[in-house]
């Protein structure tokens, strides 16, 4: 009985440790600021009850901002575009993405000042663009699919604040950003030229993605699937009441209800069964096939041809880089 009682005593010792090990104190949860919908589940405190832990929002400016906070081991998931991703995936970081939080639409747009009202006009112009961003591979991927001439056109790398005032400055003429800067270049004498969402008859998928730390998602996989869980109740929450959402996530962020309307309706949001799929990530088999693995092919090589990464980085396939498992688990384990 005495024998029995310990190794009762001893189990139930080992399942506190098993229980504390699978729930972190903290998960530090990377954001660009702007209005998305996990912003909902940041105002409600959802995000923290789901995950059994308390979440530290950690915000930046651009995704490349992002890589350097995964590269000090600074956060555990990020939320950003797959342009940087992809270069982060490329350049050896140890991450992965989990999920899509949503294809770029209208939400990323080249915002042009009078005399530009196509794509070709901004030959011979100045057109600012935020660097390692999916607004710069949207803005080279425009032009070359409208066979522009690069060598006419000024390009210059630049922070979104910073392109907002070098419109009013008169130091651009154009500017492919995201919202809320490319709202302020609209209410500073701009008008919309070309979106993102145009480049998908091309062929091109242009998305903003999870990405978790691997140490992070091989420790904690069920606070992953979770946090993916939280990602779809939002998704749904926006859809069933957008008004309300973007109400709510605009007093979030500090933004207008209509900048928060206009950028959370900018953005196509495929379900995690979806996801899931092959049109996506996949079910864990052929990655580099999936819809996703060929996006990171071609994203890369793009980043390749402008000198971004180096072509030789490129790995021969992208299953180290897709993990579609915590999506499915999540979609499994939904209530």
């Amino acid at each position: 009985m005495k024998k029995s009682l310990c190794l009762l005593l001893a189990a139930g010792s080992l399942w506190s440790q098993i229980s504390f090990a699978a729930t972190p104190e903290e998960v530090r949860i990377a954001y660009s600021g702007g209005s998305q919908v996990l912003m909902l589940a940041k105002a409600d405190g959802s995000l923290d009850k789901a995950l059994n832990s308390k979440v530290k929002w950690v915000q930046f400016a651009s995704g490349a901002d992002a890589l350097t906070y995964f590269a000090s081991n600074a956060i555990d998931i990020a939320n950003f575009g797959s342009s940087p991703a992809t270069a982060g995936i490329v350049r050896k970081l140890p991450v992965e993405i989990i999920g899509v939080s949503g294809v770029i639409a209208s939400y990323e747009r080249l915002i042009g000042k009078e005399g530009i009202t196509r794509i070709n006009d901004i030959e011979g112009k100045r057109v600012g663009y935020p660097p390692n961003s999916t607004a710069q591979y949207a803005l080279e991927a425009a032009i070359s699919v409208n066979k522009l001439d690069r060598s006419k056109i000024t390009l210059l790398p630049l922070r979104p604040a910073e392109m907002v005032a070098a419109w009013k400055r008169g130091d651009i003429d154009a500017g492919y950003v995201w919202a809320p800067f490319a709202q302020e270049l609209e209410s500073a004498g701009g008008h919309q030229v070309f979106a993102t969402k145009d480049l998908q008859q091309a062929g091109y998928l242009i998305y903003n993605n999870y990405v978790v730390r691997k140490a992070f998602a091989e420790q904690y996989p069920e606070v992953v699937s979770a946090f993916l869980r939280v990602h779809q109740e939002k998704v749904n929450e926006f859809k069933k009441d957008p008004e309300r959402a973007a109400a709510i996530v605009a007093k979030e962020v500090g933004a207008p209800v209509t900048t928060a309307a206009n950028t959370l309706g900018g953005l196509e949001y495929p379900t995690l069964s979806e996801q899931g799929t092959a049109a996506w990530l996949g079910d864990g088999t052929h990655s580099t096939d999936s819809g996703i693995g060929k996006a990171l092919t071609k994203t890369s090589n793009f980043l390749a041809g402008i000198g971004e990464i180096r072509k030789r980085d490129i790995p021969a396939n992208w299953d180290a880089a897709i993990n579609s498992r915590y999506l499915r688990d999540a979609t499994v384990n939904a209530k």
